[in-house]
């Protein structure tokens, strides 16, 4: 049966212990996300990850261990949950998701987190052959993410990035775009969904060819 594993990004340490603050786990669209899902009679897991604001390698992947992890799968990551997720697909290969969704990337480019090395790893360039890559990014986030998604890029070329122009770092409530733009959006719909796209740019990047397409 089709599920979807979540992974949240990072927080500082007073918002993670704050009450008047959703656990990381609850924040932005995750909640919204789980509840389209739930639509589609499809398994959602968002678990809380450990001590994000403290983010230790071993520990997230012990969470991901207890998951079985297969074709059947989508996995999606937000911020430096994303760079999570493609650092434990690189590194567990018998673990293969049908598809791979990171929203605003980070992977710590400037290397602020090399003394406990959560981002000290390789991309596995021969993910793209085994899953589908799907990478969302806008223009106005940080420059720090923006250079992450350069380095997928150039790791992944056939990877598949979705451009926005004005989403900043994906803080939003609801993600509709997510739905549509992956295979998650597998039945018809019927139910009320609004999307607004602001000159979303879809790139479709192959080592021989690459097309845009705006809407």
């Amino acid at each position: 049966m089709p599920q979807t594993i979540i992974i949240h990004g990072s927080s500082d340490r007073e918002e993670y212990y704050g009450e008047q603050f959703p656990s990381p786990s609850n924040s932005h669209w995750i909640p919204w996300l789980q509840r389209q899902l739930n639509f589609r009679d499809q398994i959602s897991i968002a678990p809380e990850m450990p001590r994000p604001y403290d983010p230790n390698y071993a520990d997230w992947s012990a969470v991901m261990d207890q998951f079985d992890i297969d074709h059947a799968t989508t996995l999606i990551g937000h911020s430096s949950g994303a760079g999570f997720l493609l650092r434990y697909v690189s590194e567990n290969i018998g673990k293969t998701p049908q598809q791979l969704i990171l929203v605003a990337p980070w992977m710590d480019p400037n290397r602020e987190l090399t003394d406990v090395g959560f981002f000290d790893f390789e991309i596995d360039s021969t993910i793209t052959d085994i899953c589908d890559v799907h990478v969302f990014i806008s223009r106005d986030d940080g420059v720090e993410m923006l250079d992450t998604v350069t380095l997928i890029q150039r790791e992944l070329p056939k990877a598949t990035v979705h451009e926005f122009t004005n989403r900043g770092h994906f803080c939003t409530a609801e993600f509709p775009e997510l739905l549509l733009n992956s295979s998650l959006e597998k039945v018809t719909q019927t139910y009320p969904l609004t999307i607004s796209y602001d000159s979303l740019l879809v790139y479709h990047i192959s080592s021989s060819s690459a097309s845009r397409q705006e809407v």
